[in-house]
């Protein structure tokens, strides 16, 4: 009995001795393979952090290459322009050259007007006085685009020609969307004054009488921006600023198709009365915000001749998202905005877009897209610009 006992002692710590080693055998293996997987990866940041030893400094001084490594319109190098507007572009940390530096073709600038000089900034309190709309965007355009149209033996017609801010492409134009925050008709003499840096050298987007001359700069008030005085021959003389037209009057069905209100829990400011959308003729020069100031009574009256883009407040004129999608009324208002908008020429574009949580927005953003929205209007810039929103409608891609 004894020897029975004793064996299968021995038995059970043989066992137990093996089910340890077999245990030290898979934790050794998983250890290794984890091991060589930790060096490469290793192995992959050495690629991308340590520097090439032939490329890294070539066309420095004292180096192969020397002087090589630049030409004049190089500012925008290897950037691609890409339709997102950006939107409050004075709060960035560098405003408009961040923009330009991911490639988004259109900026915003809130202007006020205070003794005779244009503010940039949010909100009263957010003004001071070295930002202006010189400082922040008239002066440094002008010096963009000096640089990308130099004159040189090879290029004498610098003084002349019209490239724009994007090296990649130069026939881009860059829009300049001015929000006017104070009275519209008091502040549209003085802006049109303070484009004539870029007026002088040629570089905005105009009309000759006929057609349109498509330059590096294409200026849109908006705001509180007079359409009365944009459309107007005495007062635009140049006819170099366009209008931001009120898309929510532009909602055009397919043959026989009626607008059907979006449900009140959607909270959308527009209904099935596309006219209520536009201000009466008591009200036509008030300070009514976008696309109402000044405004025409037909959406018949926006066209290429005074308009650019075409805008809205998402969240008044479409509604919350409610459980994370957009319903049948809702996007039967989106494409009746983007059906009336595009049948005008003009440029579809929502703004006060849901920014958060991030997947709604980024659902909101992608539906946009694929649905034919021009310019998307970001916050998120580098949010934007990283992915491709609705690639299979053929955007950015």
């Amino acid at each position: 009995m004894t020897a029975r006992l004793g064996f299968r002692r021995e038995e059970k710590s043989t066992r137990g001795h093996k089910t340890r080693c077999c245990a030290r055998i898979g934790l050794g293996t998983l250890v290794f393979l984890g091991l060589i997987q930790l060096f490469g990866v290793l192995g992959g940041l050495l690629i991308v952090f340590v520097p090439d030893r032939i490329t890294d400094k070539w066309g420095r001084l004292g180096h192969i290459g020397q002087g090589l490594s630049s030409w004049p319109t190089d500012f925008s190098r290897g950037i691609n322009p890409i339709p997102c507007h950006s939107h409050n572009d004075y709060w960035r940390r560098v405003p408009l050259y961040s923009a330009i530096e991911v490639g988004c073709i259109s900026v915003e600038a809130d202007v006020w007007l205070f003794d005779e000089e244009l503010y940039i900034g949010h909100s009263l309190a957010s003004l001071t006085p070295n930002r202006t709309l010189a400082s922040l965007y008239v002066d440094p355009l002008v010096q963009i685009l000096e640089k990308q149209n130099p004159t040189t033996r090879f290029h004498p017609d610098g003084n002349v020609s019209h490239n724009g801010v994007f090296d990649t492409a130069p026939e881009q134009s860059l829009t300049l969307l001015i929000d006017f925050k104070t009275s519209g008709s008091a502040l549209f003499p003085y802006v049109l004054s303070a484009l004539e840096p870029l007026r002088s050298r040629g570089y905005l987007t105009h009309r000759n009488g006929t057609h349109t001359m498509h330059r590096p700069i294409t200026v849109i008030g908006t705001g509180n921006t007079p359409f009365s005085l944009v459309d107007s021959n005495l007062t635009n003389l140049y006819h170099d600023i366009f209008y931001d037209a009120p898309l929510a009057a532009m909602w055009e069905g397919l043959p026989g198709e009626i607008l059907t209100p979006a449900p009140k829990s959607e909270s959308p400011v527009y209904g099935a009365d596309i006219d209520a959308s536009l201000p009466d003729s008591s009200a036509s020069e008030a300070d009514m915000g976008q696309g109402m100031s000044g405004a025409a009574q037909s959406p018949e009256a926006y066209t290429l001749e005074n308009s650019v883009y075409a805008s809205v407040s998402f969240a008044q004129a479409i509604g919350h998202v409610l459980y994370g999608e957009l319903s049948d009324a809702q996007m039967n208002l989106i494409r009746g905005h983007i059906r009336g908008a595009h049948r005008r020429g003009l440029k579809v574009r929502y703004w006060e877009l849901p920014f958060w949580p991030i997947g709604l927005r980024n659902y909101v953003w992608d539906v946009l897209v694929k649905e034919g929205v021009d310019l998307l209007n970001v916050d998120d810039l580098k949010g934007a610009t990283k992915t491709n929103w609705g690639s299979k409608a053929g955007w950015w891609s």
